[in-house]
């Protein structure tokens, strides 16, 4: 096990979305409890659905999800793996430049006690992924399912790019409410609904072998 600022260096050399913005805190940022607003939500989901050109709030409300969540569970899965710490989101930071991907500001991670799977779900589960999705549920009628499939896809792909962790995420897909989201062979049993913006497909993990058809 190494120190917290070791632990989130070693992340962020696996690539742009493992990494946390290092030093002071810069201008911009705002508390990371502000990801969980409706307000933020309402914007966001906006701002996506714009970009993807779909009138669909769902589909725009799941893309967005599913890239925050993807964030947190590359920074996450990162320094547990890497460092067997836990990044610090509770008193952590963040940006969205106009176009880019969330950036994070960290002041560091903990070695926990106990065991990494139990501290990681805390962390990312039950402290930041479940008031997410309840903020985006405020604002627009989205699938509990969908949520949770997206939150258990992100944290399968961070596994993917990072080339390990398999075992320690394998636990944290056991514990409600991720359990049941993924099949033993890691495909999804809900749909996040992508193939419903103008041009898109389905993804890679979907739960359907060809797009539904439209009503």
């Amino acid at each position: 096990m190494t120190g917290g600022g070791e632990a989130l260096r070693r992340a962020a050399a696996v690539g742009p979305f493992f990494a946390t913005v290092e030093g002071p805190l810069p201008d911009g940022f705002r508390p990371i409890a502000e990801l969980s607003a409706p307000e933020f939500w309402r914007r966001r989901i906006a701002e996506v659905g714009e970009r993807l050109g779909t009138a669909e709030p769902r589909v725009a409300a799941s893309v967005a999800q599913l890239g925050v969540a993807a964030r947190l569970w590359s920074v996450a899965l990162g320094t547990a793996v890497l460092g067997g710490a836990v990044p610090d989101f509770d008193r952590s930071y963040w940006r969205l430049p106009e176009g880019g991907s969330l950036e994070l500001w960290v002041p560091g991670a903990v070695v926990p006690d106990g065991p990494l799977a139990a501290a990681l779900h805390r962390t990312v589960v039950e402290r930041r992924l479940t008031p997410l999705a309840a903020g985006i549920r405020a604002v627009t009628p989205v699938a509990e399912g969908l949520l949770r499939g997206n939150a258990a896809s992100a944290l399968a792909g961070a596994v993917r790019v990072l080339g390990a962790g398999r075992e320690l995420a394998a636990e944290l897909l056991d514990r409600p409410p991720l359990r049941g989201a993924l099949t033993a062979t890691g495909r999804r049993t809900s749909c996040c609904l992508y193939y419903r913006a103008p041009g898109a497909g389905l993804c890679g993990d979907c739960v359907f072998d060809r797009p539904p058809r439209r009503l």
